[in-house]
């Protein structure tokens, strides 16, 4: 299930990369170690609907902001949380909260994105980051998200993920999370496999670090 959330007019300056304050906002609305610690199984967007002033982003009309979540317990518990406190940041409060059921998939989608697609592995303790155009990236989102199926309860042996190379938008973007930057990919991917497994990628997103802002899909 996804929450759009409406929201109001900003009365601070919204950096670009405002990823981390979601992602404590949501913690604080869950308030569960557990999902704090644990694979994330939910994704959320940054925030849309707003432009560029002054090397910010300003909303002046409103924004949205969208969160994801496999598990609709988790879901209902933070309307309960917004509905208690209902502020976001930089002057931003919930006006609204609209719930939309996930939909209906066939065996194969593309999926545009709502935020970039980070993919990261650990090797002789050195971070590496693939690219779209890594050959490894589609067997490692494909493999990442396989683990949280499993974690779900979920098996799905056609399940494959790929990029779409053939976007001419596809770009990498430098993103800074806590100072670390991370390179990640806004392309389109390709995802084929059981319906409820596309349905199950719409909620949680894809790659890694969905917990903190990555791999949103739209």
């Amino acid at each position: 299930m996804r929450l759009y959330l409406k929201l109001s007019k900003n009365t601070d300056p919204v950096p670009f990369e405002h990823n981390s304050v979601l992602a404590g906002i949501f913690h604080k609305w869950v308030n569960d170690a557990e999902i704090h610690d644990s694979l994330s199984l939910y994704s959320f967007s940054w925030l849309r609907g707003g432009g560029v002033n002054n090397n910010n982003l300003d909303f002046p009309k409103g924004g949205y902001w969208f969160i994801s979540i496999y598990d609709s317990e988790t879901l209902m518990k933070i309307i309960k949380q917004i509905q208690i406190n209902p502020n976001i940041a930089y002057g931003m409060t919930v006006k609204e909260v609209v719930i939309f059921e996930t939909p209906e998939f066939s065996s194969e989608q593309r999926f545009m994105l709502a935020t970039p697609i980070f993919i990261k592995r650990t090797m002789d303790k050195k971070s590496i980051h693939y690219l779209y155009f890594d050959n490894e990236s589609d067997k490692l989102m494909t493999e990442t998200l396989k683990t949280k199926l499993k974690k779900a309860g979920i098996n799905d042996e056609s399940l494959k993920i790929s990029f779409d190379r053939s976007y001419d938008k596809a770009k990498v973007k430098l993103i800074s999370y806590k100072g670390i930057k991370n390179k990640a990919n806004l392309c389109p991917v390709i995802i084929t496999g059981k319906p409820e497994t596309l349905a199950f990628a719409w909620n949680v997103g894809i790659g890694n670090s969905t917990g903190i802002g990555f791999g949103a899909l739209l």
